[in-house]
């Protein structure tokens, strides 16, 4: 059996990075080093102040100040880490094409192809190659290709390990996983991977499979999971029409050991690096294999998502007496979910650039999202200019400021920080009359109306 001395994580991101800080806590004797070809995300791995991490994950910090040093290493010298490594996790992004065949649904793997090229161009010794990027089923078809035809003599195994954290909770995720899927075609490569994680997750709770059914578990997982959000917020339109509460409807289903509680919780809509995306991945791999009616289902979620966040926007219009042109709207949250500082396809970036078409004035308020990555947001979806979106677009470092002299405030993000704010000191300094559109239904409603709010909460009218 190949013992696993040094371990190397392409991509230092949302998943590369706790994920391996959490494998370098849990396995001391092994030294594992995380490169990116980004030289400012490495130094800010490096960074004495913990404060400073690139990725904002609850309890991240004291793992990597644990860690750091001893046999946790973040580095941009690749090649030097690909030489050395016994075991090569592939994290880059694997975003949806936005060109050629399959734009806008397929996940474009050139990233994934550069990492495989340079695998066989640099590697001495046999390695074995995890994927933990999310991917098409079959991917490792391709790497297998590449990396098999080197003619280096180099032997390459490779194993799907797909990720299954939340961000916001990615750290408890790790340290107590649901499960650890593994798939692969080398029993004794599937061991060595086994063997990391044994290091502090039970051996029941690890699965392992042939490759095809650990890539596609990722992919269905995800549709499962968004397919129930994008049911509870169709209910939710419902609700609102009959004068039912949304929210008394999911503690009522979610009672049900059938159905259970979890991802019943109506809001603006799902956000995040992998449901949307995975979604339209399915929904591509469905089609090319001439399985219409399948990709038409799958399709109907993502419909539905954004179908959600232009209804928030347009009973935002509609509530402000058709109009925001030269309004203030307050935005509370931007990330796309609470205790992350990632923003990718948050349902603010929609909303706001919905409220912006008819020229409103936004100012937005997260307590862990930079202004830089609020505004390269609305930039990427090229909807206006760059100078547009300045003027229009104000980032403040404190709600208060954000809700003063608004016409309206909106909750975008379910930020704990929220409900502690001294709401009758927002509504003293905000236009009358004061709306709140309360996009995560986080806020006591009672409470707010008693302050002289008017409230509008997604399913209820409470």
């Amino acid at each position: 059996m190949k013992k696993i001395k040094n371990i190397t994580c392409i991509g230092a991101g949302y998943v590369g990075g706790p994920t391996m800080s959490v494998i370098a806590q849990k396995n001391p004797h092994i030294n594992v080093t995380v490169v990116d070809l980004n030289v400012e995300r490495i130094a800010a791995w490096n960074d004495s102040d913990l404060s400073k991490l690139p990725v904002y994950e609850p309890g991240l910090d004291a793992i990597v100040a644990e860690a750091r040093g001893r046999n946790l290493f973040f580095s941009a010298d690749v090649e030097l880490a690909i030489d050395q490594a016994d075991m090569i996790f592939i994290s880059v992004n694997t975003p949806t094409k936005t060109y050629g065949k399959g734009k806008g649904q397929a996940a474009d793997l050139k990233f994934i192809e550069l990492c495989a090229r340079q695998f066989a161009a640099v590697a001495k010794s046999d390695k074995i190659v995890v994927e933990k990027s999310t991917l098409p089923v079959r991917t490792a078809e391709a790497l297998k290709s590449i990396l098999h035809n080197t003619g280096s003599g180099v032997k390459f195994d490779i194993l799907s390990n797909p990720e299954f954290l939340a961000e916001g909770t990615a750290v408890t995720d790790l340290q107590n996983p649901d499960r650890v899927l593994i798939g692969g075609e080398s029993e004794e490569a599937i061991q060595a991977l086994v063997n990391v994680y044994a290091a502090w997750v039970p051996q029941e709770k690890i699965i392992t499979t042939n490759l095809w059914s650990s890539e596609l578990s990722k992919l269905v997982a995800n549709a499962f999971l968004a397919q129930r959000v994008s049911s509870i917020n169709a209910i939710s339109e419902l609700c609102e029409a009959t004068g039912a509460d949304v929210n008394e409807v999911a503690y009522a289903i979610g009672k049900d050991s059938r159905i259970g509680s979890k991802f019943l919780k109506a809001s603006v809509g799902f956000g995040g690096s992998c449901f949307q995306k995975d979604i339209l991945n399915l929904v591509y791999i469905a089609r090319s294999y001439n399985l219409h009616k399948v990709a038409d289902y799958w399709e109907q979620v993502i419909i539905m998502n954004d179908h959600q966040k232009e209804r928030f926007a347009d009973n935002i219009i509609k509530t402000l007496y058709n109009t925001v042109n030269g309004k203030n709207i307050a935005f509370l949250g931007w990330a796309f979910k609470k205790d992350t500082n990632d923003t990718r396809e948050s349902a603010a970036i929609y909303v706001a650039d919905h409220l912006l078409d008819e020229e409103a004035f936004i100012t937005v308020y997260d307590p862990k999202v930079s202004a830089e990555k609020i505004y390269a947001d609305l930039d990427y979806l090229g909807t206006r200019s760059p100078e547009e979106n300045r003027r229009l677009v104000k980032v403040v470092n404190d709600p208060y400021e954000a809700c003063n002299k608004a016409h309206a405030v909106a909750v975008l993000t379910e930020w704990d920080e929220f409900k502690t704010y001294d709401w009758q000191k927002v509504y003293d300094n905000m236009y009358k009359p004061a709306f709140v559109f309360d996009g995560r239904n986080v806020l006591d409603g009672k409470s707010l109306k008693e302050n002289g709010f008017a409230l509008y909460s997604i399913g209820t009218d409470k």
